[in-house]
């Protein structure tokens, strides 16, 4: 039994426009770092064994404060990378709308079954993550480990460990707080749920 505290990254410089980010590598803001600092706060008192990030900038860099507080090693691994939005990297939803057209009103209405052209296939990026899950919940049985990540690869994993469909990730959790925390007890392959997008009175 393991408990991961899954963490989105803090605020990105494409916030502000909510652009898709998915393989692109882009920075915090100043906001997004003064968040990292408060997350390494929480996490120096959580009591966690482990702490682990994408390699995509904007996580790494929310990764290295809560090291620093913590003295735990930074560990990166590839997959926990966000998903490839292909032909949406970049853009707003309402740019995608106007240039993808009816593949914009299919992903709209099943993003699983009709991702975004050109970009990763969300049953493949599951995979992936599910099987850093298994090593972490072996390399930990008994451990607290902190993942700091993204978005659209956090929710998909959380229907996974559910048992929600896939493809209902973004009506069931349409939004995660940059370094909002979420934690789930991993028992086999699958998981309850600790938390949702909590931000614990350290972090105020």
């Amino acid at each position: 039994m393991t408990d991961v505290v899954l963490v989105r990254h803090g605020q990105s410089e494409w916030h502000a426009d909510n652009r898709y980010a998915g393989r692109s590598d882009i920075d915090l803001t100043s906001t997004g770092r003064l968040q990292a600092q408060r997350l390494a706060r929480w996490a120096a008192t959580a009591g966690l064994s482990a702490c682990f990030s994408s390699p995509l900038r904007r996580a790494r860099q929310t990764l290295v404060p809560v090291c620093e507080r913590t003295n735990l090693p930074e560990r990166i691994d590839d997959r926990l990378r966000e998903l490839d939005f292909g032909d949406g990297e970049g853009l707003t939803a309402g740019e995608m709308a106007h240039r993808l057209g009816e593949r914009w009103t299919e992903f709209t209405r099943d993003p699983v079954g009709h991702h975004l052209p050109g970009g990763e296939d969300p049953v493949r990026a599951i995979e992936r993550a599910l099987a850093f899950l298994d090593d972490v919940a072996d390399e930990y049985p008994n451990g607290r480990v902190l993942i700091i990540g993204h978005s659209t690869l956090i929710r998909l994993l959380l229907c996974r460990l559910m048992g929600i469909h896939l493809a209902d990730y973004r009506r069931v959790f349409p939004t995660m707080r940059n370094v909002g925390l979420t934690e789930i007890r991993l028992t086999g392959n699958t998981g309850a749920l600790l938390q949702f997008n909590g931000e614990p009175a350290s972090m105020r």
